[in-house]
């Protein structure tokens, strides 16, 4: 075990007196797709002290060919990601701490999950949630590093608030035509090149060095990068991290919430309030109409109607096959809130 980080020791930057910071800081990785996996088993790898990884998603056969924490026997259990993740990420180092959550990353627990980090890793796929962990660093000075791929393209920026421009500062430089691996599909390398460059920006910080200044885009495939220094395009007057901030994006929403999943015909459909669901309950009830459900350790799983119906412990449920949230509400009322 002496020589288990003797390599990243034996690089200057780091050093043994940087491995001791890496083994006192804590690490916050919003998702556990395929950016979320990739950073999160460097970063286990490299022996930071804590990994908190939350993700609202379980794991699907399309997700194997990048999401590299999971395996067969995971997709076809449907396990969930965060669960999936915490073990894998246990087995690689038994010597950190691990903690995976089963939950969407929201107003409700941001700022409660933000307070006591060192960094946090974007490991998302869309704008909203991306926009609520921006509010939230902003607000308690946690530095974040933003990441994004599809295609073979892949984006990185290091944001340091209260000295570099926040992504709300910044959100017309960066690209947001809609596409997403589900529509325009993904290439592993462009995952591990971008997670390379958010992983190394992460361990850089946290042994004491600065972070870039650049935002850093490139294309693995077509061979092309480039680097723009973002340093000056603070917004003296932004609604995120300037002295007028006001933190839009951790208001909580009243009310039962619905969100269409690009480019999955799904809508997530969410509760006014967190529940813990009785599955036993539910699939005694659901068993009549719809055969035995599958259930594990925090979803359960049942066909009704020619949907697919997948039901969290907190009582978010998605519903595969559809694409109208009105019709996603009577779906979730007739079967799960019945």
């Amino acid at each position: 075990m002496a020589e288990r980080y003797s390599r990243q020791e034996r690089f200057a930057p780091i050093g043994k007196e940087g491995q001791t910071r890496l083994a006192e800081k804590q690490v916050l990785i919003v998702g556990a797709g395929a950016l979320g996996c990739a950073n999160a088993e460097m970063l286990a790898r490299a022996g930071i002290g804590k990994i908190t990884i939350i993700d609202r998603d379980y794991i699907e056969w399309s997700n194997l060919g990048r999401q590299q924490l999971y395996t067969e026997e995971d997709a076809a259990s449907s396990r969930a990601k965060a669960k999936a993740a915490e073990a894998r990420l246990k087995a690689i180092n038994s010597s950190i701490e691990v903690e995976g959550i089963a939950e969407e990353f929201d107003p409700e627990n941001a700022e409660l999950l933000m307070k006591d980090v060192d960094m946090v890793i974007d490991g998302t796929d869309n704008f909203d949630t991306r926009f609520i962990i921006n509010d939230a660093a902003c607000k308690y000075k946690v530095p974040w590093i933003y990441g994004g791929c599809v295609k073979s393209h892949g984006i990185s920026l290091s944001i340091l608030p209260g000295q570099s421009p926040c992504l709300q500062c910044l959100i017309d430089q960066l690209p947001q035509d809609g596409e997403t691996c589900e529509t325009a599909g993904i290439i592993g390398p462009a995952v591990q090149m971008t997670a390379a460059y958010q992983t190394s920006e992460c361990l850089r910080f946290l042994t004491g060095h600065p972070m870039s200044t650049h935002l850093v885009s490139f294309d693995v495939w077509g061979r092309e990068y480039s680097a723009i220094d973002v340093a000056k395009l603070k917004d003296p007057q932004c609604a995120s991290c300037s002295d007028a901030a006001q933190f839009t994006y951790l208001k909580k929403e009243k009310g039962i919430r619905t969100a269409v999943l690009c480019g999955r015909d799904t809508v997530q459909v969410r509760p006014g309030r967190k529940e813990n669901v009785n599955f036993e309950r539910l699939a005694r009830r659901i068993e009549p109409l719809a055969g035995e459900p599958k259930v594990n350790e925090v979803l359960l799983r049942f066909q009704m109607e020619e949907k697919r119906f997948v039901v969290f412990k907190d009582g978010r449920t998605l519903i595969h096959g559809v694409d109208d949230v009105q019709e996603a509400k009577k779906l979730y009322h007739r079967y799960v809130k019945a």
